[in-house]
């Protein structure tokens, strides 16, 4: 057991203490604000304050764990032994950096309380972020520092107890369109068509043509493929579906369409099913809970797990919305066109509301790449050479690999052949 000695616990110093400690390094961890308990204390122990009680292991404290509300932060980047941190501490801290502060800011998305500009889907934009402007958004630097914090410890307490994590890799079809042809009703089909025949896209008319004859032709069913490689790699999976009524950028096939229905259904056979939030849901909480409740009626059980459409997050409205539909398990973490880490950590987190001050009952998983991000690579060599850097970092932290995959990029006939780079991907990457 770490026992942590501060002058005032509050909502902010439990929360980050908590996951830095018992998440990422599986520690042990109790506070105390009583200096007698502190000193009594035999195991390995930390002050965490403005000054050290005596020669203990000693991290000098920015205020931030200990205010509340938001407020202007000088940020100022700094390089501890290769990895950026920001919050220095002085010459008596036993480590450069003030970490906990530092991963609060990072997990809490603090960043995303102050103003900013939104883009055009009302998302934050990547190129505002700390991690972006600073060049370590494609290191997961929460967990590598508190690695760094774990070896500084046992050199001082080489009986201190932790649980080692093992690595995880996750594999996400976000399934928005399931098909490109198929099963989209006579007025869209001949829309499409007609569409397609007033630009001179001789080669979709004729893909579409040949799906009309047969719709096991459509590029984007490749669900059956993507199941039985999953079964063969043991891999672990999950589908997202958007279960959405037709709108400006929800454009799936028909939720009563029976062979829709079935997909569905059949993939839930074999594959964790979860819900894809639509682009209409996220502002309106009431369509929110009708997808959710239509799509657990159809599977037969309860849907715990969510990502929304265009990885749209607004904080803290969009975690209390979900929070309110009662889902539990959230993955939209992340970034479409970047990879990385939007909060700094591959570990899984709960969400904390700093409007409340209060830790948030659901979960969020943040994902390492959605593979729109690698689309602009000229080959698949790129993408691995890539994806390779990304795999090396989580093997040393024992992180969560979480990559997301457009089941219409996988089917899609652009300059990369994602179906090859997939495959090779879950075959890498899963050990």
């Amino acid at each position: 057991m770490l026992l942590i000695y501060t002058h005032k616990i509050t909502p902010r110093f439990t929360y980050v203490m908590r996951h830095v400690f018992e998440n990422i390094l599986g520690v042990d961890v109790s506070f105390t604000t009583t200096i007698e308990d502190f000193i009594k204390h035999s195991g390995a122990k930390i002050t965490y304050g403005k000054q050290p009680l005596q020669n203990e292991f000693f991290i000098r404290s920015n205020d931030l764990l200990y205010k509340q509300g938001i407020n202007n932060l000088e940020i100022n980047i700094g390089n501890w032994e290769g990895t950026p941190c920001f919050f220095a501490t002085e010459e008596r801290s036993n480590i450069p950096f003030d970490v906990f502060a530092a991963s609060f800011y990072l997990i809490s998305r603090y960043e995303e309380y102050l103003p900013h500009i939104k883009d055009e889907h009302g998302r934050y934009p990547f190129k505002e972020s700390i991690a972006y402007r600073n060049n370590f958004i494609e290191q997961p630097v929460i967990d590598i520092w508190m690695h760094k914090v774990l070896d500084a410890l046992l050199k001082h307490f080489p009986d201190l107890q932790y649980k080692k994590k093992k690595y995880k890799y996750t594999s996400i079809i976000d399934v928005a369109t399931s098909h490109c042809y198929a099963h989209r009703g006579l007025v869209r089909s001949f829309g499409g068509f007609l569409y397609d025949l007033g630009r001179f896209k001789f080669k979709r008319i004729f893909q579409r043509v040949s799906v009309w004859i047969n719709p096991q032709n459509d590029p984007y069913d490749n669900f059956d493929y993507l199941i039985s490689l999953h079964k063969k790699h043991k891999i672990k999976s999950m589908f997202f579906f958007q279960f959405a009524d037709y709108s400006t950028f929800d454009k799936n096939v028909s939720t009563s369409n029976n062979k829709f229905r079935y997909l569905i259904k059949s993939v839930a056979d074999y594959s964790v099913v979860s819900l894809s939030a639509s682009y209409s849901s996220f502002s309106n909480l009431e369509v929110l809970k009708e997808e959710k409740m239509k799509l657990a009626s159809l599977i037969n059980r309860s849907i715990k797990y969510v990502r929304f459409r265009y990885n749209r997050i607004e904080i803290p409205t969009t975690y209390r919305n979900l929070v309110d539909a009662d889902f539990r398990e959230d993955f939209t973490m992340g970034y479409t066109h970047q990879i990385g880490y939007r909060a700094g950590t591959c570990t899984p987190f709960f969400f904390y509301d700093i409007h409340l001050e209060s830790q948030q009952p659901i979960r969020v998983h943040p994902f390492t790449m959605h593979n729109y991000a690698l689309n602009h690579l000229k080959n698949e060599e790129e993408i691995l050479r890539k994806m390779d850097l990304l795999y090396r970092q989580l093997k040393y932290v024992e992180g969560n690999f979480v990559g997301i995959f457009s089941n219409e990029l996988l089917g899609g006939t652009g300059n990369i052949n994602w179906i090859n780079v997939y495959e090779t991907i879950i075959k890498r990457y899963n050990v």
